[in-house]
């Protein structure tokens, strides 16, 4: 799994991209098809935005968004997101056979 972390009008500290790679590098756990993370963080004024695109193997991608004022607050409830959206997309693809 390969993961990207940009950041557009801000510079990413390492502080940050260390957070960010530890909560992202637990996404895997919900769902292991996922070839590459991309996270992209971006400043307008006093807000954070936060937003990760989850590549995985035969589907669509996965994005997940988020702006607050807090940036780790944002990393967080981003990569709560992506849980929620990883795990029905597994659920669905479990239980596919038998909503027929």
């Amino acid at each position: 799994m390969d993961m990207k972390i940009s950041g557009k009008h801000m510079d990413v500290t390492d502080a940050i991209r260390e957070y960010i790679e530890r909560k992202a590098g637990r996404l895997p756990r919900y769902f292991d098809r996922i070839q590459e993370i991309v996270v992209i963080l971006e400043q307008h004024d006093r807000k954070f935005e936060v937003e990760i695109l989850l590549h995985i193997e035969h589907h669509d991608p996965i994005i997940a968004k988020h702006t607050q004022e807090d940036l780790y607050a944002c990393v967080d409830q981003s990569v709560d997101k992506a849980e929620r959206q990883l795990t029905d997309l597994k659920e669905r693809l479990r239980n596919r056979k038998h909503n027929v």
